[in-house]
Parts: structure tokens; C-alpha cells; sequence
């Protein structure tokens, strides 16, 4: 591929509240999904006093073809990780926590019990902040992603990651029927979440693969949606089949608002969790406008 586009790029800045997060989340023992993938977005949202919690470690069980995140044989749980989780969320003042993990099939329930133990802590502490976990497939296991669900977060976000004809060579251990399954049951507990997931572009798909996939989201019952530029973490990694451009981005995004979704975030730099208090924030409004 080219070199980046001006779009791409972003500051490289830091301030004070960048080296306070950094510090914070080390003494603490925790591992972030900002560090760990890589993202582009770290230092406006460590300047900005907030990051992403990955929990269950720093290994993952799967080796998806677009991942920075380490592939191999996963740490031992650390029975006070929600503790620490919670610690760290009064420490930085979050309004809105962002909680997501590396996938852990090696684990009877997929750690799906280590997220509900992480929101149960963080709301003993911190009431009225609102919770988003970012959360595994679980391979398909209903009571697994009920045990989550029984434990309230406010946004449960589940990637669907790329269009269905790459599912198999880009996450060769989920699929797409799986993830949206998870969306499907999440959108239908009674009570349940706002319910949330992400594409990258620039993997080999078309742009009307990219709707057909938007379609696909809003029929589970997703009403939340990231899309973003896939940026290779190395040469061994997938390659980058296309850098999209900003007003491609838009036309994406006034899409997904056409098909009904009421809150999108579009652009090149744009991944999960990025900017996620502002989303849930406009999707509030919308509900009382």
C-alpha cells in the first residue's frame, strides 16, 4: 500500500493527564485495549483521562488476521481484577466505562462471569456511571452471554468486524451467523442494553458489502455503530486493501442513519470504544427529543 494518507494521521502529543493514566493503569495491573491493539486514538483519549480495560490478560485464544492483540496461551484469572477495574474507573472519574477482554475459549463461560463481576463492582463504586462491555462471541453460548446481560451494562457492543464473504480468512475461529446471534439475543432481553457493533473497511470488501452488513446489523437489533479504517498491525498481519476517504465515511454513515440507525460514528480513525460517552450521550437525547 501507499503511505498513509493525510487523513490518517494523527498527534502525537501527550500532557499530564496521559502520564496519569499511564501510571494509574500500571500500578494497578491492568492491561488496556488502547496499548494492547495498537489504536490510533490513544493519546487524545489518555489526554483526555479515559481508556479502554482489557480484561482476562493479554493473550488471546483466537489469532484473527486483523489483530494486534497477542495470540497464545492465556494468563491465569486474578480473582481481583474487578476490584482493580473498579478502582481505576473512580480514580480517573469516568462517566462512562468501556470494558472489553481478549477471547478466552479456554474458560468454561468464555469469562463471560469475570464481566459480570466487573460491572457489579464498578456500580457498587461508581452508581451512575454508565457501563459498555465490548464483549467476545462466547462461541454461541446463550447462557454465557446471559450471565453478562443479567448484570445490566448500559451498551453491550459486539464486533461484527468485516463483511460476510472475509468472515473465514479474517476471523477464522468466529463467523458472522455467531456474531450476529449475539446481537439478535442481546436486543431481545427484556430490559436489556443499548446494543452496539463496529466494521472495518479497507480489508477487500465493497462498498455494497459494507451495506449489506449495515442491513444485516440492524435487522439483530444493533442501534449503535462504529465503522473505521482497518490499519495492518504489521506486514504479517492481513494487508490493507484500500484507504477510504472521509466523505466515503459520510455517505457510510448517512446509510446507516437512512436504514435507522440512531447513533453512528464514521470516519477513518473511529474504532470501537472511540468517542463511546459521546455516543451514548446522543443516544439519550434522541430518546427524550
Amino acid at each position: 500500500m501507499a503511505r498513509l494518507p493525510e487523513w490518517i494521521r494523527c498527534s502525537l502529543r501527550t500532557d499530564k493527564e496521559y502520564a496519569h493514566v499511564q501510571q494509574l493503569l500500571n500500578d494497578l495491573g491492568l492491561h488496556t485495549v488502547c496499548e494492547d491493539a495498537n489504536c490510533p486514538n490513544r493519546l487524545e483519549c489518555w489526554n483526555s483521562g479515559t481508556a479502554t480495560m482489557m480484561i482476562m490478560g493479554d493473550t488471546c485464544t483466537r489469532n484473527c488476521a486483523f489483530c494486534a492483540v497477542a495470540s497464545g496461551t492465556p494468563e491465569k484469572l486474578r480473582r481481583d481484577e474487578p476490584q482493580r477495574v473498579a478502582e481505576a474507573a473512580h480514580e480517573l472519574g469516568l462517566r462512562h466505562l468501556v470494558l472489553t477482554s481478549v477471547t478466552r475459549d479456554d474458560l468454561d463461560d468464555g469469562g463471560a462471569g469475570v464481566f459480570a463481576d466487573c460491572i457489579a463492582a464498578v456500580r457498587a463504586l461508581m452508581p451512575d456511571t454508565t457501563i459498555e462491555v465490548l464483549i467476545p462471541d462466547f462461541k454461541g453460548d446463550r447462557t454465557a452471554l446471559g450471565r453478562v446481560l443479567k448484570a445490566a451494562p448500559d451498551v453491550l457492543n459486539h464486533n461484527i468486524e468485516t463483511v460476510r464473504r472475509l468472515q473465514a480468512q479474517i476471523r477464522p475461529q468466529a463467523s458472522y451467523q455467531c456474531s450476529l446471534d449475539v446481537l439478535r439475543t442481546a436486543a431481545a432481553w427484556p430490559g436489556g442494553p443499548a446494543v452496539k457493533s463496529g466494521i472495518m473497511v479497507g480489508l477487500g470488501e465493497t462498498d455494497s458489502e459494507v451495506q449489506e452488513t449495515l442491513h444485516d446489523l440492524y435487522q439483530a437489533g444493533c442501534r449503535l455503530l462504529t465503522i473505521g479504517q482497518y490499519l495492518a498491525p504489521s506486514p504479517d498481519h492481513w494487508p490493507i486493501d484500500r484507504y477510504v476517504d472521509p466523505q466515503t465515511f459520510s455517505n457510510y454513515a448517512c446509510r446507516a442513519r437512512e436504514i435507522g440507525f440512531e447513533a453512528v460514528a464514521s470516519a477513518p480513525l473511529v474504532r470501537s470504544s472511540y468517542q463511546a460517552a459521546e455516543m451514548v450521550a446522543a443516544l439519550k437525547e434522541n430518546a427524550y427529543a
